[in-house]
């Protein structure tokens, strides 16, 4: 018949066309087709086994510390609704969540050598008495860190006594602490130096974030251990 001719040369383009996109396919040259290693997940570039999340250290440090060191990471109070947290090691100190939290200061003892939690209490400073957190922080042993977060209000039940107690402690922003400032502090019993771990973000009607109070203040970083027993 005369279609013969014809239809074998439409035959022989289809074949042709098909092979010429097959062979695309499997090389990976033809545009608009997905590779074949990308559908058999192979090929190390194409595939990629990747987590898109940064890792993870402890106490959501971006790096991990080095040896004789703590992780750290303290978070002051956010107003009067979201309460503050204590990170230390991996370990949630004090938070909401663990429900021991308050109004007032915030603050972990921790065995400077081991990392171990020597005991964790809140202190009004708004109507409590200031003459508990002194009894707190008296008695302490030389090497033992002070972790400190604000929550509310840190500074009208605040005394001189108070002041210098901190002072003695590392810090050199409690001489500014006032009413409803946000302040983060970690310091040690017979420290030599002034901590460098310390933030504080003051009360201002100018800048608050929150009606009446400043925006929460966190530090991070670590802390070297004691390379000697406590006293």
């Amino acid at each position: 018949m005369r279609l013969a001719g014809p239809v074998r040369i439409v035959v022989v383009l289809l074949t042709v066309g098909l092979t010429w996109i097959l062979a695309g396919v499997m090389l990976g040259t033809q545009s608009g087709f997905p590779r074949i290693q990308q559908l058999l997940g192979a090929g190390g570039e194409v595939s990629s086994t990747t987590d898109p999340r940064p890792r993870r250290y402890k106490c959501s440090l971006p790096q991990p510390c080095p040896e004789k060191h703590f992780a750290i990471r303290v978070v002051s109070g956010a107003a009067n609704v979201i309460g503050p947290k204590i990170c230390l090691e991996d370990k949630m100190l004090m938070s909401s969540v663990q429900n021991n939290v308050g109004r007032g200061l915030n603050i972990a003892l921790v065995n400077g050598v081991n990392g171990e939690l020597l005991e964790a209490k809140s202190f009004d400073m708004w109507s409590g008495d200031v003459s508990q957190l002194m009894k707190f922080l008296l008695p302490i042993h030389e090497g033992t860190l002070v972790l400190v977060a604000s929550y509310d209000d840190p500074a009208t039940k605040m005394t001189e006594d108070a002041r210098k107690l901190f002072a003695e402690l590392g810090s050199t922003a409690i001489k500014d602490v006032a009413f409803r400032d946000s302040w983060v502090f970690v310091g040690a019993k017979g420290v030599q130096d002034k901590s460098p771990f310390e933030q504080l973000i003051k009360n201002s009607k100018s800048s608050n974030k929150y009606e009446g109070w400043p925006e929460a203040v966190e530090l991070e970083g670590c802390v070297p251990q004691r390379t000697q027993d406590l006293e």
